[in-house]
């Protein structure tokens, strides 16, 4: 019972970041951080959402990859599942990123300064969701779930 219940705290958390990068009067991205033109911009292209889809799909591939995938005794220890924290860290914003910037370019728009400070903010997000999925997910591991923290 207690696996299903943060199972669905994980999911309900996760459909709830979705929510608020869609929203139109609050808006999660917007909250952190807000340059005008540029935040106008992402808005008017649809890139909130689509950022946010990356933010979390990501996270709970790499969960379930480490969960469930490698799965091993020899790879079950913190500082293994904060190494994969690290690469979600840094390769959801490098996704997020290269997207950014190709749709801003095929637009003509050149925002470079901002993306950069706006994937720090996706660092941040994509981090959490990948704690979120972590916790929502490792129960049915056999050899992981008492990583990061046991049981």
């Amino acid at each position: 019972m207690k696996r299903l219940i943060f199972l669905g705290i994980g999911i309900a958390l996760t459909v709830l970041f979705l929510v608020l990068s869609y929203g139109d009067s609050f808006n999660i991205w917007e909250q952190l951080m807000y340059f005008g033109d540029y935040n106008n911009q992402m808005y008017n292209l649809g890139m909130y959402s689509s950022l946010g889809w990356i933010t979390v799909l990501v996270p709970w591939v790499a969960a379930a990859v480490y969960y469930y995938a490698i799965n091993s005794v020899r790879f079950d220890r913190w500082y293994h599942w904060l190494a994969v924290l690290g690469v979600v860290a840094v390769l959801t914003p490098v996704i997020c990123y290269a997207i950014n910037d190709a749709v801003f370019a095929d637009s003509g728009l050149q925002y470079i300064g901002e993306s950069i400070q706006f994937e720090f903010q996706t660092m941040l997000f994509a981090a959490l969701m990948f704690i979120v999925a972590s916790f929502s997910i490792r129960w049915w591991s056999s050899n992981c779930r008492h990583t990061p923290i046991p049981q």
